[in-house]
């Protein structure tokens, strides 16, 4: 199917919902499913909600209600509990699942609340690739992904968000800090704004897709190949910085970033036969 087709198959999904809210996080899909249901749905007919957590970085929120703004949406920010749930902190392999269970359980009470028909998440065809355990706390509870339906895959997203002016089409990937820790390493308030201090460095020396993943005294740096000479002339910076965060050993990582590469040996069966992740 040819990327206008699924454009329409989207705006058809938007129309026959009649009403909808948007779990927007001010990232490039949820901007472009934001701005697309409301150009098509009544202003009172639209609501973009924005979860605000410490696994989320401030300025992330402060981003996301800017657009909201430019696009013209009503928006609401609620506060999420993720870090009180001991399951959560455990960080089993379906750490994801009790995070996004309880986000689509506050979305679906605010938007009963507020007359609106159904919940949209931004996932995209591109999602399917990868481990998501939080795909089902999405199917248990009756929410929709629109782009996902449509087909539309992450390259085709950024190619009409920019057609559409959207200032989020070439926007960086963004993940929960919480996927910066293998699984089985427990999560932390202290290390989320560890993590979040130095990604916050990392791009400020001018490394635009950076993570840092975190091993304890070990910290693995992913940027995208063509930044890696950057990063290797930045080294001394970066060494000092990170060490001063209580890094204790400084790693690049050659094969560049990708997405969930912490679910690379999940995805290859090789995670070290600990099953026990999994609660």
């Amino acid at each position: 199917m040819k990327t206008e087709e699924k454009l329409k198959k989207l705006q058809g999904i938007i129309s026959d919902s009649g009403s909808c809210l948007v779990a927007f996080s001010g990232g490039t899909d949820s901007a472009f499913l934001l701005k697309t249901a409301a150009g098509i749905l009544p202003k009172g007919k639209v609501l973009a909600v924005t979860a605000s957590s410490a696994t989320y970085p401030k300025e992330e929120l402060l981003l996301a209600q800017v657009i909201c703004r430019k696009i013209g949406a009503r928006h609401k920010v609620i506060r999420t509990q993720e870090l009180k749930n001991r399951k959560f902190l455990q960080n089993p392999l379906n750490r994801c699942y009790f995070c996004k269970q309880e986000l689509f359980r506050r979305l679906k009470d605010i938007a009963k609340k507020s007359g609106l028909r159904v919940v949209f998440d931004a996932s995209n065809a591109s999602d399917k690739e990868d481990f998501r355990p939080g795909r089902q706390a999405k199917e248990e509870l009756g929410i929709r992904s629109p782009l996902e339906e449509a087909g539309l895959t992450k390259k085709e997203i950024r190619l009409l968000s920019r057609r559409m002016q959207l200032v989020t089409w070439d926007k960086p990937s963004l993940a929960c800090l919480a996927s910066r820790f293998p699984y089985g390493t427990k999560i932390t308030l202290p290390l989320l704004r560890r993590v979040n201090r130095a990604e916050v460095f990392l791009r400020g020396i001018g490394l635009k897709q950076v993570r840092l993943r975190h091993y304890n005294g070990l910290c693995r740096i992913e940027v995208c190949p063509k930044d890696l000479p950057l990063a290797l002339r930045k080294r001394k910076a970066i060494v000092e910085r990170l060490k001063d965060l209580g890094y204790n050993y400084i790693a690049l990582d050659l094969e560049g970033y990708r997405t969930g590469s912490l679910n690379e040996a999940v995805n290859a069966g090789t995670l070290l036969g600990d099953t026990s992740l999994i609660k």
